[in-house]
């Protein structure tokens, strides 16, 4: 009798880890409501995202899409607990965004999430030293401090009549 609930036990504790893995890294709905309103108005993508990592440090992370801008501002307001955790891919230099960090999380693979795997987790300085060594970051105590619009400097804008149509345009052969 005892053997068979030790069987059991094992079955669904082994269950609940494969689940668990499973589920580790899965992005949480998006929300539904409406863009929030700041002292501003809305914030419209792409924004930038401030997180302060268990008051150590702090980082900045480029919002590409409205679903983030919106969840974003949802967790500074503390109207959603889904989804709480930043996760993407570490890239090498701060992008214009998370000065004064040498990397930033490049913005094409960044989403929050409800889980994700320890190694990935740690403070900001822990990726600058390289002390994390995951390809990923994903601060499970990072709180949203701010969502603000994304500032492109001036000297950085090309107009779109500018711009070269193909990688090469505008260059000329040496001969």
């Amino acid at each position: 009798m005892i053997i068979v609930r030790i069987r059991r036990l094992i079955a669904v504790l082994a269950t609940a880890f494969v689940v668990g893995a499973c589920a580790a890294g899965t992005p949480s709905p998006s929300p539904t409501s409406e863009p929030s309103a700041t002292a501003g108005g809305p914030i419209a993508a792409p924004a930038v995202v401030t997180f302060e990592v268990a008051e150590q440090g702090t980082f900045k992370v480029e919002l590409l899409t409205q679903a983030l801008v919106d969840h974003a501002l949802a967790l500074q307001a503390g109207t959603t607990e889904d989804g709480r955790i930043p996760l993407g891919t570490i890239e090498a230099g701060d992008d214009g965004v998370n000065a004064p960090w040498t990397w930033h999380l490049d913005p094409a693979t960044f989403e929050f999430v409800d889980m994700a795997i320890e190694v990935c987790d740690g403070l900001p300085s822990y990726v600058e030293d390289k002390t994390l060594t995951s390809p990923t970051y994903c601060p499970w105590s990072a709180t949203v401090i701010d969502v603000s619009p994304r500032q492109v400097p001036t000297s950085l804008a090309m107009p779109v009549s500018s711009r070269p149509t193909h990688p090469t345009a505008g260059f000329e052969a040496a001969s």
